[in-house]
């Protein structure tokens, strides 16, 4: 059949110019092809009829059939409101109009049968139900009906009519245009044929206008298949190609510099989990193949322990190591926690940041050349043009998500043959986002704390207990722990964010006039912030009220108790990021969320499940179910923006997982893509890199 991709959207009967620039702007719709692929969010049967008599004001939407008997107005101006009373003999409900009343008088006359759809409400003990759809009984074929789509449309839309009954009538007429087309079809014959799957062309027709729950079931499952097929082909054949491309350096040996530090200075026994990552690791490194791995592991589950055991094998193989972080404070935390692993070691250990200038820098960039630095840690300035190195042979890349792709890419270019990389987050991320996210790398996961944490307490304060809330933390102070108190980060305003923040520590300080406190937020400059940070580290500070800049890259052992004001604003990733400050010593810990009494059903879920779990993954998957993939913390700094138009990470993740078997059977069958019964596959997989579908690669 012709592209529907090439023909204007502006062109379509009851769009014109001016509805076609809306569609362009709001919804990214531009031509027939974009509106057929712009998919219902939800359907409402209207195949079944009720009586008055069995409704309800708790009910969804319902149809009804009977007539109007009187038209009333009630009100003047803006105030005024259309009222008629509508019966079908066992009863009387009021449709109610506040809009658009000449209008409904001129086209609905008493006496007349109509069907009246809509949800019903109750209001001064009547039943109503406003602005409802209005059809003539004898034109409505109530079988023909089967399930009404609802569109997703905005409010600049709905000011210009636009809205889903609208978007409904439009997609008639694109069906009406089409006049029952056959689509070329998007998936082989085989995959047709072996998953049961319905073809496109009655797809497309039931996702838009299914007669029965059962063919919509078919079509969202076939529409879902493809599209999570693609994502996945995409992602493992790129994934494939990179393996091949690339030959890694061979580690083969551990020699004496990881040796001497399992021996003489490693803090702690492993865990069974670091043990077996660090296996993962060196099986990855000295197999001829370039590492690409993603290590996962909550707060304070030894990430860092794990990466540098892993920098020491590069090492004792001749190469170099560099580890990025993303901001200077985490940098130089991770540049004294490995300094004071490796104490006593003949190892060489430099930090490289914005601030490291004049002859410190010279001799930093002169020594790597010449490989007498052995481990570099800094920020995005390791990156830098001038930053060159004598033999790099591993990269490790701190909560990778705040880095973009070229600046990952512009690490690997620093030597002939790539280095292996090691990224590595405290964001747990749910399997089925990992796959997609992260498809092309190998993922390790640290599932165990070291030996002597305690799990962190959390509970759930009410804002108007705060007697009760001080008097805890000034029992904590006074056995020597300290306090963090962190303020929302109210993006809108970053001015209202401040002034939240200063009214906090103007109030903290009046409470607590016996101890000192600390305030850090995102407009300080970072040498005030990271003054402030090293007071709170050395106990010069027994109270830090900050906003959420804090969630990475402070490690305070001494400090046992997590306040969050606020909790509500916080998503479930963000609060136990924040949580994850404390616990990082012996002593018990606890975090106090504070709220309002207010609270909508999706927060009360979100307080439960942080007082009920300290599983990471526990609270990833959860988070993914309430907020979705694209409001997860790190998926929008990665610039990962999920392009899918019917599949649902969250929702779908049996059928992702069943996909991505599907997608390496094909790619393991059919590696140069030549079989003739894949052909319409591989084509297809090339005209969507072609017109560059946003599909997340990261690698």
């Amino acid at each position: 059949m012709p592209d529907l991709s090439t023909r204007d959207i502006k062109f379509l009967q009851g769009v014109g110019p001016q509805r076609a620039a809306i569609l362009n702007k709001e919804l990214n719709v531009y031509s027939l092809h974009d509106l057929l692929y712009y998919f219902p969010y939800k359907y409402v049967d209207r195949s079944r009829l009720y009586y008055i008599h069995e409704i309800d004001g708790n009910m969804p939407y319902i149809q009804l059939r009977g007539r109007i008997l009187t038209f009333e107005t009630f009100g003047e101006g803006r105030q005024r409101r259309l009222v008629a009373h509508f019966s079908d003999g066992t009863g009387v409900v009021d449709l109610v109009w506040f809009q658009g009343l000449k209008y409904v008088t001129g086209k609905y006359k008493a006496g007349e049968e109509y069907v009246v759809f809509g949800k019903p409400t109750v209001f001064n003990g009547r039943i109503n139900i406003a602005h409802p759809d209005i059809d003539p009984a004898g034109e409505l074929k109530l079988s023909a009906m089967g399930l009404q789509p609802y569109y997703n449309t905005t409010e600049k839309m709905k000011r210009a009519n636009l809205n889903s009954h609208a978007l409904e009538r439009l997609m008639k007429n694109l069906f009406h245009t089409l006049q029952r087309e056959v689509f070329d079809e998007t998936l082989s014959p085989t995959l047709i044929e072996t998953y049961h799957l319905m073809s496109l062309t009655d797809a497309l027709y039931n996702i838009h206008f299914p007669q029965t729950p059962e063919l919509l079931r078919r079509a969202q499952y076939r529409l879902k298949f493809e599209e999570l097929l693609y994502v996945q082909l995409n992602i493992l054949r790129y994934a494939r190609e990179r393996r091949n491309k690339f030959r890694g350096l061979v580690f083969d040996r551990v020699g004496d510099i990881f040796n001497t530090f399992y021996a003489r200075n490693l803090p702690f026994e492993l865990t069974g989990a670091q043990k077996r990552v660090i296996k993962e690791m060196r099986r990855d490194m000295g197999s001829g193949r370039q590492m690409n791995r993603l290590l996962q592991g909550d707060v304070g589950s030894g990430k860092t322990l794990v990466a540098l055991m892993t920098m020491l094998i590069a090492l004792d193989n001749g190469y170099q190591t560099c580890m990025m972080a993303p901001t200077e404070i985490l940098a130089v935390q991770h540049f004294e926690t490995v300094k004071r692993f490796l104490e006593g070691m003949d190892v060489r250990v430099e930090l490289l940041t914005g601030n490291v200038k004049g002859k410190k820098r010279e001799t930093i960039l002169r020594d790597l050349l010449t490989g007498d630095v052995q481990i570099l840690i800094g920020t995005h300035a390791v990156i830098e043009d001038t930053v060159n190195f004598s033999s790099l042979g591993l990269v490790v890349i701190d909560e990778q998500h705040r880095f973009g792709v070229a600046q990952r890419a512009k690490l690997w270019a620093k030597n002939t043959c790539p280095p292996h990389v090691l990224v590595m987050t405290a964001t747990p991320i749910p399997r089925t986002l990992a796959m997609t996210l992260y498809g092309d790398l190998d993922v390790s996961v640290i599932d165990e704390l070291p030996p002597g944490r305690k799990p962190v307490k959390t509970v759930h304060q009410f804002d108007n207990r705060r007697p009760l809330l001080y008097g805890f933390i000034r029992q904590q102070i006074q056995e020597g722990r300290q306090v963090y108190i962190v303020y929302p980060l109210i993006k809108e305003s970053e001015k209202m964010d401040i002034k939240n923040l200063e009214e906090g520590y103007v109030h903290i300080t009046e409470a607590f006039p016996e101890y000192k406190v600390s305030k850090v937020h995102g407009q300080m400059k970072p040498a005030e912030k990271d003054e402030e940070m090293q007071r709170f580290l050395r106990n010069e500070t027994q109270i830090m009220v900050a906003t959420t800049v804090i969630e990475v890259g402070v490690n305070v052992p001494n400090a046992s108790v997590m306040v969050i004001e606020n909790a509500e604003r916080f998503g479930l990733s963000q609060l136990h990021q924040l949580r994850g400050r404390v616990g990082r010593g012996a002593d018990q810990s606890y975090c106090v969320l504070v709220t309002g009494y207010k609270l909508t059903e999706e927060t009360r879920k979100r307080i439960e499940i942080m007082v009920q779990t300290n599983d990471g993954f526990e609270i990833a998957e959860a988070d993914l179910k309430l907020r979705g993939p694209g409001d997860l913390e790190g998926t929008q700094q990665s610039g990962v923006a999920f392009d899918l138009k019917i599949a649902d990470i969250a929702r779908d993740g049996q059928l992702l997982q069943f996909v991505r078997g599907v997608a390496e059977r094909l790619l393991d069958e059919d590696p140069e893509g030549i079989r003739p019964e894949n052909e319409v596959v591989w084509r297809q997989l090339k005209e969507l890199r072609r017109k560059n579908v946003n599909w997340a690669v990261i690698s």
